[in-house]
């Protein structure tokens, strides 16, 4: 099923070793989201929900977490 999807990720994500993102592609309606390092495991998540999400991380919500 992954092997279908087109999976994109920031160009702000170098190439090299350790340079693991977060890839994202829309399917059917939806955004499926996975992690470079770990391809296998793949989550999904509304439009609204991740457009929720990215705001927040804009506004500074999350900073405390890193």
């Amino acid at each position: 099923m992954s092997d279908a999807i087109a999976w994109q990720k920031s160009s702000f994500s170098g190439a090299g070793q350790g340079q693991d993102c977060i890839e994202v592609a829309p399917v059917d309606g939806a955004i499926k989201m996975r992690e470079s390092d770990h391809p296998e495991v793949i989550i999904t998540t509304s439009v609204q929900k991740l457009r929720a999400f990215v705001l927040g991380v804009k506004a500074g919500e999350f900073d405390h977490l890193i």
